[in-house]
Parts: C-alpha cells; structure tokens; sequence
C-alpha cells in the first residue's frame, strides 16, 4: 500500500531511527527517503537576481539524483545541483531535462506547475539562488509509475537523463535509476496517452516535502 501524506512521510523517517529494517521498508513503500547528506543552502532571492553574479552553466555544477522513491501514483526524486566551481553563479527557472530510454529514445519531460512527488508548488515570480562554492540547488523530477484504463504494463523506462541548468546550452548526462522505488523512472502515459515526467523549477530543499 502506498503511503500519500507528508505525514507518513514523516513516520518513515522517523522509523529510520529505530531500525535500518524497517527504513528500508517503508522507502519500498513509498515515502521519499530523508535527504541526503546535502552541501550548504543556497541563498534565495525574489525576482531579479543582483547585479554582477552570472547564471550557473552545466559545466559548473555537479548534478546528481536524489532523495528518489514513488508516492501515490508517482516514481522520482530530485536533481541536485551543486556548485563544483570556485565562482558564485546564480540560477533560475525550470531546468531542461530529458529521458533516454535503454535503445535511446529520448523524451523531453515538461515543465510542470506542481507536483505530487516533492510537493513542489509553482508561484510567481520564480525565485533566484545564489549559488556559492559548494552550495546546491533542487528541482523534482517524476513520472507516473502505474499503467491507466485498459493499459497493462507501461513503456520502457527512461534509464538515463540529459540535464541541462536553466538558461545553459550544456548537458550532463545521468543515470535515471531511482533506489527508493527500485526501479528506474518510469514512462507510464496518462489516460489520454499523453506524457506524464515532468520537472519543477529550481528550488531549495526547505521548500521541499523532505
């Protein structure tokens, strides 16, 4: 049985305290894994970002999936985005992310405005982090995990991703395998046949159901 609230959620983590075992178990269930050891936050800002600091390329930050399992319906986890340079850069918006399947179909995941995995909810404006050295940025990505209507089994899953930072030409490529949920990010269509990954815009971890 899938677990569906922050609250269960919650209980997972807390039952990590007491038992490995039992930690192991409820991630199979469902609930996203307390984060990882994570770098320092990044600073948040509304709107328009200070003068002088550019925008993060790929080529700076380490990019890594993480905090993944499947929650009510949804497999994922987050991007992490870490600053691996030696320079402040700042980054915004929805970063460009598409799924390779394993003969190499690639698909873009849409932007989305909210999502069920990571409770990320869009609002306006969209916030502006200042990265420094070491800091790290977050963006959900997820996909239905369960065939719909008279489906019996889903598409080959996505087993690798193409990353790009918003605003950057450059990708980095990585593995779309997700521990949490024991598989990789699945590529169930909704009802209508239509694509379900999707990412959120960048964000922090705080802002995060974690």
């Amino acid at each position: 049985m899938r677990i569906r609230t922050a609250t269960a959620g919650g209980l997972a983590a807390a039952a990590c305290a007491l038992t490995a075992a039992a930690c192991t178990s409820q991630y199979a269930q469902g609930a996203p894994p307390p984060p990882s050891a994570a770098s320092s936050s990044a600073v948040m800002t509304a709107g328009k970002a200070q003068g002088g600091t550019a925008a993060c390329a790929t080529s700076q930050l380490k990019v890594a999936l993480v905090d993944t399992g499947a929650l009510a319906g949804q497999a994922g986890g987050y991007l992490r985005f870490t600053n691996d340079s030696h320079a402040t850069c700042r980054v915004t918006g929805w970063p460009v992310v598409a799924g390779l399947t394993a003969s190499g179909k690639a698909a873009a995941l849409r932007h989305a405005r909210s999502t069920m995995y990571g409770a990320w909810q869009y609002s306006a404006p969209l916030p502006v982090l200042t990265l420094r050295p070491g800091d790290s940025a977050y963006a959900v990505v997820a996909a239905d995990d369960l065939p719909v209507g008279s489906q019996t089994r889903c598409p080959a899953p996505d087993v690798r991703l193409r990353v790009a930072a918003p605003g950057s030409k450059s990708t980095v490529l990585i593995s779309a395998w997700l521990p949490g949920a024991r598989s990789y990010l699945p590529a169930c269509p909704s009802i209508n046949g239509s694509p379900t990954g999707e990412t959120s815009a960048i964000t922090t971890l705080t802002r995060l159901a974690h």
